[in-house]
């Protein structure tokens, strides 16, 4: 059974700091990693503010599990519109390097589909093989319709599950099938403050944290073409000083300033 569209080992791209080899990783691979884009104090004012939300949510009775037939288990906590918790959030959602990386691959303009966290605590179990653009139809355009742009808050390894991807398999333009389902694939190993940043199309899934005692969170960023729907509702969801003091491009990526779909009497509303 073919799944991938070279014979390559199944292995990840060397981290890299260079846009132009990060975007032949992604051709080549369906994703790169940029090391070292949190680093200090702002990579642990980061995590702590991740974690503090992750336990108010806990607090509060509004925890939310993962769901979707993924296979996860009670380990796996959900954090939902990560964006109005804390500017720190939006320093990720609109970093310049994940901005760089959604002008390349998806031009512009582009919306923010999603900005939400997963936190893995030890004995998570592993999410199904699935690609993200799932909501459009097959056989799939040689172009990806979405990226994702995710923050390592903790180190990602292979022990603590780290996200696992079949490289290559972005050349299909499927999903991948029930029979697919177990085929090989390689963890994530990147320190706590990289980005792993993957085009829609490549398959890939949670993996297994086999730890005793760590806990893996991550902050996923999801970017498509303007010409989908935003999974997260801004206009409901987002505190009101985020429209009051984003960007032109923040307010871009929001849905509030638009060229050519969602006008208001002809004309973008922002």
């Amino acid at each position: 059974m073919t799944t991938t569209t070279t014979e390559r080992p199944v292995v990840l791209p060397e981290p890299t700091r260079d846009l132009a080899q990060g975007l032949r990783n992604i051709a080549d691979y369906g994703l790169t990693i940029v090391p070292d884009v949190l680093t200090g104090d702002v990579l642990k004012a980061s995590r702590d503010v991740l974690y503090r939300a992750a336990a108010s949510d806990r607090a509060r009775g509004r925890e939310q599990k993962f769901s979707l037939d993924y296979g996860h288990d009670d380990s796996n906590q959900r954090v939902w519109n990560v964006l109005s918790r804390d500017p720190l959030f939006e320093d990720m959602a609109f970093h310049p390097i994940a901005i760089e990386y959604v002008r390349a691959v998806l031009g512009w303009p582009a919306l923010l589909g999603n900005l939400s966290a997963n936190v893995t605590g030890p004995g998570g179990g592993e999410m199904i093989l699935h690609a993200d653009q799932i909501f459009v139809p097959e056989p799939w355009s040689t172009e990806p319709q979405g990226i994702n742009v995710a923050w390592c808050l903790d180190e990602f390894t292979e022990a603590n599950g780290g996200t696992r991807f079949v490289p290559g398999s972005h050349k299909l333009n499927r999903a991948p099938l029930p029979e697919e389902a177990e085929v090989e694939t390689a963890a994530i190993v990147a320190p706590a403050g990289s980005i792993a940043i993957f085009e829609s199309r490549v398959w890939h899934k949670t993996g297994h944290n086999r730890t005793p005692d760590q806990t893996r969170a991550g902050v996923f960023a999801w970017y498509t073409k303007p010409i989908y729907r935003q999974q997260e509702n801004w206009a409901l969801s987002l505190r009101p000083e985020m429209r009051q003091f984003a960007s032109d491009e923040a307010l871009t990526l929001l849905g509030f300033k638009t060229e050519g779909l969602g006008l208001v009497n002809g004309k973008s509303p922002a």
